[in-house]
């Protein structure tokens, strides 16, 4: 059975400010309210809200380390040394090392390599397999995306080496920062650039802007990047506020005009050529096949690496080539969904057959047969089902290894932490973190993490809360009013895509269940108040209600207002997020 959802209404906006926005702007009270609801309050801030600038990046020179990292750089194209480009296997991390790749490419410097470490073998992040690598190809420095903030002693393995680090990164620093020539990043405490919710590749993007910067190199060549840049927001889910709303902005009419041919290849493969792609296409289907390149892959080569695949599609010229990449990638996904189903499906039998487990306010599951490249999926597929705070636990290279997911309103990062002392690393922020252990500290690892949850967890947590926005009327979703909401993207963290409530809908009698195992539920909703207004929905995961509403049962909805894209036709859609029978 579904969980029961509460449905929270945000406190709305003053009303004097939403009739003066409304008037102002031209545009529905209910849009007016969503501008004050995030933060918007007069007409001037609502215009930058709707056409965000470029001239509004920030200077990157603010960045400290900045100067150093651009001299650098400069020496070493000035001399010819050879660059080694290293990030992390993930998307982010990938994106990352394409941008500055082919910035460094387009810069004309030809002595470059990249390097991803694979998951398997290495883990995440700087290793010293790495280190040795780029020491036998003759590196002198290594610019390193998307990680190396924590790798201290790694750093000054590789200036024994004679090999320099700059580091980009967007994770919280420890205690000590590398002693690398220049460490970017604006979570540094000591660090005043003015926006610190970057991507990792969008670190590296503020390199790259300020070497431009300062060597006459025109801005169209960094807006050729934002594509790259967008996909790194999207999948690493940063807020899209400030600095990544502008971007996003601009790397999403890239995506949709002119891609980079690694990307249009995907893009094609997605069956969004002739779609206007959105921040949600990249979330569920652009960003997922380049994750499961590194998800999947087990060799120990670093040219052959699932992680190398998906750089090589992203900095790859010829079109051709570039679509033979996106196979392999696609061929990776396949096999990943076909993995995750089959764990998602063992842990959930094992959860069942354990009533006690059933029972807690927090889970953590184990089997050393599971892939490790796949245990964040399934903790997240687990969340969906049970809501609470989940581990999935694996063996790997003789270590137990996994990940966590946790739900809104929970710090699952110092849950992780409160069990540090029987943990070999553990990393990552408040929704989702890593760890390795060794195995026979895997028992006390449970036992404490269910007692941390069961002390610190508030229990209304653990009941899905659904926000929504403001009340609609169904005969309010006209074409004018979905133009003027479309300002509003892109859509994502910290500007999430409006949830709208309806009360009252039925159907005619034509509703029907969809997809492989009929889980979906499809329906055409009327609104009494204006039964000559109807409007297609879509309501994914959530059959229960199917006979009730065939037989014209009238329900209350909250949902998102999207497109449908059909043989050439655009269609508004309901995108339902709960449904309740109405109690009235």
């Amino acid at each position: 059975m579904p969980i029961a959802k509460r449905w929270v209404v945000k406190p709305q906006g003053s009303a004097a400010t939403v009739d003066v926005l409304s008037a102002a702007l031209d545009i529905p009270p209910v849009l007016a309210n969503l501008l004050v609801q995030r933060g918007i309050d007069t007409a001037d801030e609502a215009r930058r809200f709707f056409s965000p600038s470029l001239d509004d990046l920030h200077d990157p020179f603010l960045m400290k380390d900045m100067d150093a990292a651009v001299e650098r750089i400069e020496r070493a194209l000035a001399t010819g040394e050879k660059i080694m480009v290293l990030g992390d296997y993930d998307v982010d991390g990938t994106t990352a090392v394409a941008l500055m790749y082919i910035f460094l490419r387009r810069m004309g410097h030809e002595r470059l390599l990249f390097y991803i470490p694979d998951r398997y073998t290495e883990g995440y992040g700087v290793s010293h397999k790495g280190i040795d690598y780029a020491k036998r190809q003759g590196v002198s420095l290594i610019i390193a995306l998307d990680c190396g903030i924590k790798s201290v002693e790694k750093v000054e393995y590789a200036r024994e080496k004679g090999i320099d680090f700059i580091i980009c990164d967007h994770h919280l620093p420890g205690d000590t920062i590398p002693t690398a020539v220049a460490v970017l990043d604006p979570k540094r405490t000591d660090c005043s650039y003015p926006f610190e919710e970057l991507s990792g590749c969008g670190v590296g993007f503020k390199l790259a802007q300020a070497y431009a910067m300062r060597n006459g190199v025109p801005f169209s060549e960094l807006e050729r990047l934002l594509d790259l840049v967008t996909v790194s927001i999207a999948s690493d889910i940063v807020p899209l506020v400030d600095e990544n709303r502008i971007m996003a902005y601009y790397g999403l009419r890239r995506l949709n005009e002119n891609p980079n041919k690694g990307l249009l290849s995907i893009i094609k493969i997605c069956g969004l050529e002739n779609h206007t792609i959105t921040i949600d296409d990249i979330v569920f289907k652009i960003g997922p096949r380049i994750n499961a390149a590194g998800r999947m892959a087990m060799d120990d080569s670093a040219e052959t690496s699932g992680g190398h695949a998906a750089v090589n599609l992203m900095i790859e010229r010829d079109t051709e080539t570039a679509a033979e990449f996106g196979n392999i990638i696609d061929d990776f996904n396949s096999d990943r969904k076909s993995i995750d189903r089959s764990v998602t499906q063992e842990a959930h039998d094992f959860i069942e057959a354990n009533p006690r487990l059933k029972e807690r306010r927090s889970i953590v599951v184990y089997n050393p047969k599971w892939m490790k490249g796949i245990v964040g999926i399934v903790a997240s597929r687990l969340i969906e089902t049970y809501y609470r705070p989940t581990v999935v636990l694996t063996m790997s290279n003789n270590l137990v290894t996994g990940s966590a997911r946790s739900v809104p309103g929970f710090d699952l990062y110092q849950a992780v932490e409160s069990c540090a002392d029987l943990l070999e690393n553990f990393g990552g922020h408040i929704y989702a973190a890593g760890l390795t252990m060794k195995p026979e500290r895997v028992e006390e690892f449970m036992r404490r993490f269910h007692e941390y949850v069961e002390r610190n967890i508030d229990p209304e947590i653990l009941v899905p809360q659904v926000e929504v926005d403001a009340p609609l009327l169904l005969s309010d979703i006209t074409p004018d009013f979905r133009r003027r909401m479309a300002l509003f993207q892109p859509f994502g963290p910290g500007n999430t895509a409006p949830v709208f409530m309806t009360g009252g809908v039925s159907n005619r009698g034509d509703a029907k269940l969809v997809g492989a195992e009929r889980e979906h539920l499809r329906a055409d909703f009327t609104q009494r108040e204006k039964p000559n207004t109807t409007i297609a929905s879509i309501a994914f995961q959530q059959p229960a209600l199917y006979e009730y509403i065939l037989k014209g049962g009238a329900v209350d909805i909250c949902y998102s207002v999207v497109e449908n894209h059909y043989r050439g036709m655009v269609t508004p859609q309901l995108r339902i997020k709960d449904i309740k029978k109405v109690s009235r």
